[in-house]
């Protein structure tokens, strides 16, 4: 049987620079920063003290109070950015759709931690009040497949409906998975992608306690900086983003709008260290994926990288990058749209590869920011600091997580 072609018809998100896709690309094409001091809670006592909080987020749009308070917020932010691409994508939902339609629809959103915030809070509770006061809705608000869940019962959509957990790779995996889906005829359309909300005192504190935060506070603007020679690590950020998979025909057939094609998946492991970054794994994560779309690598044109502004992980990807390029490499454009938004984790992957539709769909890459002095180890062109009209048919998304878990997309213009 041969493979099925997979199409962009929606997009959603919710982010430090946006919480409507037309607003985050207009705030990154700026290069306008989300990253602030954190507000969330005090964080005078720890080391790291800024973030990229989701501001103004208008939860009562997408749910009711009551309905709100049984969900931590990664949901609300799952739940919101797939309401988005969903009606983005003009898709039919619950009583409109026919009874196999709905079996034709599922959905794949995951998390890299899920309800911390809940968690927290519920310990909280427990020590200073007793267990009577642990909330019945604990243990639905927290775990991470409920965001799946909840999509699914809001549009009536019966097909497959899962959430995978793969660290900071969570939200690409989800993407490449229900792709893949479609293309073997488990499903027609999937909505896919990933959310997170750790912006809480563990959160924070552990990632800090790992010594993989920035710490700079004073500026908190110019504080992730990919590829930049004084970067001191990544800046943690909260949100997520959703895209409406479907089959081609199918898309065509409905009148639907197409943003691009998933043409490519590939996965790796690195099976290495449990966090230190290792060159072969991403390697070969690219490698697989730009095989699997049938391209070579001097069709690439845009690279939006994992770039989390580590010392150690930019100049990682960036050798990875040369090993499964080759030449090519210093011949087309790399960006980490990380330095506007932070490091949104689980849901990094579902926002990052919505900006990386938009960038071919609009044939624009964004800047990175915050490149005041590149590091020499670091040789791409990384599109420093202002936004970039050019041609692209091809576009890469790469993330890396914990664990030595590895993704990368390839999207291709229509």
């Amino acid at each position: 049987m041969s493979r099925r072609r997979v199409v962009v018809t929606g997009l959603g998100c919710i982010s430090p620079v946006g919480n409507t896709v037309s607003e985050a690309w207009s705030n990154i094409l700026a290069g306008k920063s989300g990253i602030s001091t954190i507000t969330k809670f005090d964080p005078e006592a720890f080391a790291c003290k800024i973030a990229g909080e989701v501001r103004n987020f208008d939860l009562e749009s997408y749910m009711t109070s009551k309905e709100a308070r049984t969900m931590d917020t990664f949901i609300h932010y799952g739940i919101a950015a797939a309401v988005q691409a969903v009606n983005d994508s003009g898709l039919k939902t619950g009583d409109a759709l026919g009874d196999e339609e709905a079996t034709r629809i599922g959905c794949v959103i995951g998390s890299g931690i899920g309800g911390l915030p809940m968690i927290e809070n519920t310990h909280a509770e427990y020590v200073n009040r007793g267990p009577r006061r642990i909330s019945p809705f604990f243990v639905p608000a927290s775990i991470i497949n409920m965001t799946a869940g909840h999509v699914s019962m809001r549009f009536g959509f019966k097909g497959p409906n899962i959430a995978i957990v793969t660290a900071c790779t969570t939200g690409l995996h989800c993407i490449g998975e229900a792709g893949r889906m479609i293309e073997y005829g488990d499903a027609d359309v999937m909505v896919a992608g990933g959310s997170e909300a750790t912006v809480s005192p563990l959160g924070i504190g552990g990632f800090a306690a790992m010594r993989a935060l920035s710490t700079r506070n004073d500026d908190p603007a110019t504080a992730s900086r990919p590829w930049d020679k004084d970067r001191d690590g990544f800046v943690l950020g909260e949100g997520g983003g959703v895209m409406v998979l479907e089959e081609y025909e199918h898309a065509k057939a409905r009148g639907a709008k197409i943003y691009a094609e998933l043409a490519g998946f590939g996965m790796s492991a690195d099976a290495g260290h449990m966090t230190a970054p290792n060159m072969d794994g991403p390697r070969r994560a690219m490698l697989s994926a730009m095989r699997n779309a049938g391209i070579n690598p001097d069709q690439v044109d845009y690279l939006n990288a994992h770039g989390t502004s580590t010392p150690l992980g930019d100049i990682n990807e960036t050798n990875a990058i040369k090993a499964a390029l080759g030449d090519h490499a210093k011949k087309m454009v790399v960006n980490s749209t990380k330095s506007m938004t932070g490091h949104l984790l689980g849901g990094a992957g579902g926002l990052e590869s919505v900006f990386t539709v938009l960038a071919l769909h609009h044939q624009k890459s964004p800047p990175t920011i915050n490149i005041f002095n590149q590091d020499p180890e670091c040789d791409l062109d990384y599109c420093a600091n202002t936004a970039r009209d050019m041609k692209i048919d091809v576009a890469v998304k790469n993330n890396f997580g914990f664990g030595g878990t590895n993704g990368t997309l390839v999207f291709k213009r229509v």
